[in-house]
C-alpha cells in the first residue's frame, strides 16, 4: 500500500483490468485506498490481479464478463448499485486492436466487433453507471484513447476511427454533465506503452524500449488527484 491513500473509501471500476494498462491502473487505485471492481473476460487473469492487490493490502472484486454481450453491463450496474450505491471512478480501458489494413480492406465483421468493444461498450457503461456517478461527491470518468484517434495514420483506420468516436462521445458527456460540477471526464492517451496490444502492432519492437503500464497508471492517478476539472487530452510521455 502507498502512504498516500488519496482514494480511501472510493469505489473504482476498471475495464480491461486483466493485464496491461488496465491491471496496472486497478492496482494503483487499490494502493491508493480504493476498492476496485476488476472487469475483463478472463476470470483466471482477473484473479491474478485481485491476488496481487490483496497481497499488497488492497481490496478488489472481480467481475468476469464480456462487455459486448447483451445485458451484461446492465446486470453489473445493478449489482454494483445494490452493494455500493455509488461509483467514484469509471475507467474505460478495454479495447481491441483489430487488423492493421487499408480502409478498403477492413473486414466488416471484425470492424463490427471492434466498434462494439471500443465504442458501443463505453457508451453502454456510461449509460448504465451514470446514475451511480451522479451520486458520488466527485466522480471521474477516464477514457483511454490513442494518438491515432486524433492523428489518422495509414492502416490504422479501423482502430483510429473507434478512438476518435470515443473521444467525441466522452467529450459530449463532459459537456452534458458540466452543470453538476461533480462529474469530470479525462481523455488519456498513454503513448507507446509495453502492452500486448503494442506488441501485436509493432512485433519487431524491443519491449524494454517503451515505458511500462505502471507509468500510465501513475499519470492517471496524478491527474485525478490533482482534481482537474476539464476534459483536455492527457498525453503520457515516457
Amino acid at each position: 500500500m502507498t502512504d498516500s491513500l488519496s482514494f480511501a473509501g472510493k469505489l473504482a471500476l476498471v475495464t480491461g483490468a486483466s493485464r496491461g494498462i488496465g491491471a496496472a491502473t486497478a492496482e494503483a487505485f487499490a494502493a491508493a485506498g480504493a476498492h476496485v471492481i476488476l472487469v475483463a473476460r478472463t476470470a483466471s487473469a482477473l484473479e491474478e490481479v485481485e491476488q496481487r492487490i490483496h497481497e499488497a493490502g488492497g481490496s478488489a472484486t472481480i467481475a468476469p464478463l464480456d462487455l459486448t454481450e447483451g445485458e451484461s453491463i446492465g446486470k453489473l450496474a445493478v449489482a454494483v448499485a445494490e452493494r455500493w450505491q455509488k461509483l467514484d471512478v469509471l475507467v474505460l480501458n478495454a479495447a481491441m486492436l483489430g487488423s492493421l489494413t487499408p480502409v478498403q480492406d477492413i473486414d466488416p465483421k471484425e470492424y463490427s466487433r471492434l466498434l462494439s468493444l471500443n465504442l458501443l461498450a463505453p457508451q453502454a457503461l456510461i449509460a448504465a453507471f451514470d446514475p451511480l456517478l451522479r451520486k458520488a461527491d466527485r466522480a471521474d470518468v477516464v477514457a483511454v484513447t490513442s494518438s491515432v484517434g486524433a492523428e489518422p495514420r495509414a492502416f490504422w483506420g479501423a482502430y483510429g476511427s473507434s478512438k476518435a468516436a470515443l473521444e467525441t462521445l466522452v467529450r459530449a458527456y463532459a459537456d452534458e454533465t458540466a452543470f453538476t460540477k461533480r462529474i469530470h471526464v479525462h481523455i488519456v492517451d498513454p503513448g507507446a506503452t509495453r502492452t500486448r496490444m503494442r506488441a501485436l502492432a509493432f512485433p519487431g519492437e524491443e519491449p524494454e524500449s517503451v515505458k511500462p503500464p505502471e507509468t500510465v497508471a501513475k499519470a492517471i492517478l496524478a491527474r485525478l488527484t490533482a482534481k482537474t476539472v476539464d476534459s483536455d487530452r492527457l498525453r503520457v510521455e515516457a
